[in-house]
């Protein structure tokens, strides 16, 4: 009784990270159904939550951290790890998975009507599954925390608190490069535990493009992107936004090339 009333606590301390959540569930059963979802969902969040644990007392794959307890009571722990940051894991992972696949999948094969003027994309499960998918979005997930590191480490200066800290500060704002490279650790993983099971389960049964399904997984990617740049300009952190907002922009500059569709207009014979 007293894990479900924190859980319910941790809701109304957290709500926009219950948010992210349900973008992920609704963005990710439209894509890949129920029973790839919640296999991706416990895959990710397993793997991210015995990592939390055992970078807390060996150090390994995130590097030396700790979380201080100043929610204890306000929110829902396992261990010594709030609940909200491991299942945090899982929809940054999905969404990272998303923009993969946008930059990657083959374009389908003949053209389909669509209401936006976007390129239509396969879903084609050697691609989705493939290496080039496998690395680039370890690399996404790794990069997007490059901008959600660093505000959350000051986060007494917002409604996040201060929750964790490094008893050995990195030279990115404050955080070590070994924690990024626990990010990816954990995407390495997770998707090494996902993909096998998406090969064995059923076909799926989606139109021939997706990419109007994928757009909702890519533009969970930028939503949290985008309010995390949003609280480091709030708190002002000038330098550190627009470094942040530097090293994403390519990506999307990648993307939007990658996904607009451009018409040509014929003259009429």
């Amino acid at each position: 009784m007293e894990a479900l009333t924190l859980f319910f606590k941790t809701i109304l301390l957290r709500p926009y990270v219950f948010l992210f959540l349900a973008a992920f569930l609704f963005s990710a059963i439209k894509l890949i159904g129920w029973p790839r979802t919640w296999r991706f969902w416990l895959a990710s969040w397993v793997t991210a939550f015995v990592c939390e644990f055992s970078s807390t007392r060996t150090g390994i794959p995130f590097g030396w951290y700790f979380y201080n307890g100043s929610t204890i009571g306000q929110e829902l722990y396992f261990f010594d790890v709030p609940f909200m940051d491991s299942i945090s894991f899982s929809f940054l992972l999905f969404a990272s998975y998303c923009v993969a696949l946008a930059l990657l999948l083959p374009l389908a094969s003949s053209p389909t009507r669509a209401h936006f003027p976007l390129r239509q994309l396969n879903f084609d499960l050697s691609a989705r599954a493939g290496w080039g998918v496998y690395a680039l979005t370890t690399f996404l997930f790794a990069f997007i925390d490059m901008v959600i590191d660093p505000v959350a480490l000051r986060g007494d200066r917002w409604f996040l608190g201060k929750i964790y800290f490094y008893p050995d500060p990195g030279w990115h704002f404050g955080v070590p490069m070994a924690n990024y490279g626990g990010w990816a650790v954990v995407g390495l993983i997770s998707l090494a535990i996902y993909f096998p099971l998406d090969r064995r389960l059923p076909p799926l049964c989606l139109p021939q493009s997706i990419t109007q399904r994928l757009l909702l997984g890519v533009g969970l990617y930028y939503g949290v992107l985008a309010f995390n740049l949003g609280m480091t300009f709030w708190i002002g952190e000038t330098f550190m936004g627009l470094s942040g907002l530097l090293m994403h922009f390519p990506i999307l500059v990648l993307l939007i090339a990658r996904l607009a569709s451009i018409h040509e207009c014929h003259p009429t014979q």
